[in-house]
């Protein structure tokens, strides 16, 4: 524990809280999410300065905000779901541990504004998790989903799983690979640490799942992607 873990203690999580009730209000006058996107961002944003992280984005020319999106990424901290929420100009759902979804009143704000809870393995709610995922892009909206499936310890990349990629393929959305640097120092897995730091965010141009026959060669080449430029970024 540090100074930075005492301002997530006692600055951010209130914060969060009165955030939430606010966010549960907006929600019954605004089922499309745009209140709880707007909200999120700005609790991204505001998480980055608190920190004292600074943000490097590449490539923010590669997405438009007008359309929708599968977004993957890798995934090696706590900080990358506050700090994709406050750089990418999309009303971005995530897809998330059915643990968050259990969390008084947070999970509720998170289904009421379209976050995809998943349950991990290959039962049948797994299964159902993915179609909920699907119709979330049929309707129009961006999705986010960490192929990994966990976080990386060490902020090396982790082998993708399959299921962010049929996703891809039934939802009918262009796939947008997003490579994340240096997270796996802000905040390091199995502590309570909050370092301040840098992280690189390089934003790719979006693959087309029609172009590829097979799941697995849609997964190839988004993992290519991102591999490629975590290794051209990496020691910046």
């Amino acid at each position: 524990m540090n100074f930075r873990t005492l301002i997530f203690l006692f600055i951010l999580i209130p914060i969060t809280f009165f955030g939430i009730v606010l966010i549960l209000l907006l929600n019954l006058f605004d089922p499309d999410g745009q209140g709880f996107y707007k909200i999120a961002a700005w609790w991204g944003r505001l998480s980055a300065r608190l920190f004292g992280i600074t943000i490097e984005v590449i490539g923010e020319e590669n997405y438009s905000p007008d359309k929708h999106y599968l977004v993957i990424s890798n995934h090696a901290g706590m900080a990358d779901i506050p700090l994709l929420l406050g750089i990418m100009k999309l009303n971005l759902r995530f897809m998330a541990k059915e643990e968050l979804g259990r969390i008084p009143l947070f999970g509720k704000a998170l289904r009421q504004a379209g976050y995809v809870m998943i349950k991990r393995g290959q039962n049948r709610d797994a299964l159902n998790s993915l179609f909920d995922a699907i119709e979330v892009l049929k309707k129009g909206h961006s999705l986010h989903i960490f192929p990994e499936g966990t976080r990386s310890a060490t902020g090396e990349l982790l082998p993708f799983k399959r299921g962010a990629f049929r996703v891809a393929q039934k939802g009918g959305a262009p796939v947008l690979p997003i490579t994340i640097i240096g997270s796996h120092l802000i905040t390091p897995k199995k502590s309570l640490k909050v370092n301040k730091g840098k992280i690189m965010v390089i934003i790719d141009k979006p693959i087309l799942p029609p172009s590829f026959e097979t799941v697995e060669e849609l997964m190839a080449a988004c993992s290519e992607v991102i591999t490629t430029n975590f290794n051209r970024y990496r020691n910046n």
